[in-house]
């Protein structure tokens, strides 16, 4: 299949949020919500959309609710970002299928996770992602993150697919700050380092990556592209300060399964539902206090960086 580049995505850097996908109280997709938080981190300056990955409850999701998702978000973004649409499982079959849905859907690109439970060797990691890469015209940006998959991508096979022409970049979760500085020199200058770990997405940018795939934008976006373009600009100083609320916000955001925090923080702005689909619950009572609390703080010291700065509320309603 010819390879579409499209609006850009094979230069993608920046922050990019991993959109939550939210539900109605009857656990049905809350389209209404989606749209508009959509509409929101593009208004922020998101540079892309990513949808239905992880941080989407994508396990959870039917096909057509994905198909769903998928076009909402094409729709919303008219070009001015791309959609980059998780489209990964772990039976190669089933990840071919949603990656043509997610093509016929208009994505832009997409998110392809490292085959979860099975744990192959790297001639399937690498026979799966080839497989994928050929079934579409769309870019692949691959999905490497251990602590979920219980195997990961070793740097060569990376370097492998990177020589397939619809494979841009990788999503890298292994929190491994020196593998940037390690794999450019075998993936090109081209190829797209995006950081998957909030945690570390500091060091990982400023090691030569190209950007990160976000929980922590979800909530902050404005501080999360303010640290971003510092590192850039070679304002070291200025964007280790940021980094550091963005540390605190992060910490408080994964301090239960993601993404059961941060639809519990994006609920205290009222832009969703804290609802999640089972086998995740809702957030206990100690980590509802910590997240509001660190929520709170920080809403106090860079509200003009916060998501929620234009949803009417107070620094008071948000610390409950």
């Amino acid at each position: 299949m010819p390879l579409v580049i499209a609006r850009h995505v094979s230069k993608l850097s920046g922050y990019a949020p991993a959109v939550p996908t939210p539900f109605n109280d009857d656990f049905s997709l809350d389209t209404e919500a989606f749209e508009s938080f959509c509409e929101r981190q593009i208004d922020e300056g998101a540079s892309a959309l990513v949808v239905c990955g992880t941080t989407g409850e994508a396990p959870t999701l039917r096909p057509a609710e994905h198909h769903i998702l998928v076009r909402i978000a094409v729709d919303v973004a008219r070009g001015r970002v791309p959609v980059i649409a998780g489209a990964g499982t772990n039976s190669t079959a089933h990840a071919v299928e949603l990656t043509k849905d997610a093509e016929a859907g208009g994505a832009d690109a997409i998110l392809s996770v490292v085959p979860y439970y099975n744990k192959p060797v790297q001639a399937g990691l690498y026979a799966h992602f080839h497989a994928i890469a050929r079934s579409t015209g769309l870019p692949v940006i691959l999905y490497d993150v251990p602590s979920r998959s219980a195997c990961g991508l070793a740097d060569e096979t990376i370097a492998r697919l990177a020589e397939l022409p619809h494979v841009i970049g990788v999503k890298d979760a292994t929190g491994d700050i020196t593998r940037p500085a390690r794999l450019r020199s075998l993936v090109g200058s081209q190829f797209r380092l995006l950081s998957g770990d909030d945690a570390t997405a500091f060091a990982f940018i400023c090691q030569g990556g190209n950007g990160c795939i976000s929980v922590t934008s979800n909530i902050a976006p404005g501080l999360c592209r303010a640290m971003y373009l510092a590192c850039q600009q070679g304002q070291l100083s200025k964007a280790r300060q940021l980094s550091v609320a963005i540390a605190q916000m992060t910490a408080a955001l994964f301090c239960e399964s993601n993404p059961v925090p941060v639809k519990y923080a994006l609920s205290l702005f009222g832009l969703m539902s804290a609802k999640v689909r089972l086998p995740l619950v809702g957030l206990s009572e100690q980590s509802r206090a910590s997240v509001s609390a660190v929520l709170a703080q920080i809403y106090k010291l860079h509200s003009d960086y916060m998501i929620g700065r234009t949803a009417d509320l107070t620094v008071d309603a948000v610390a409950v």
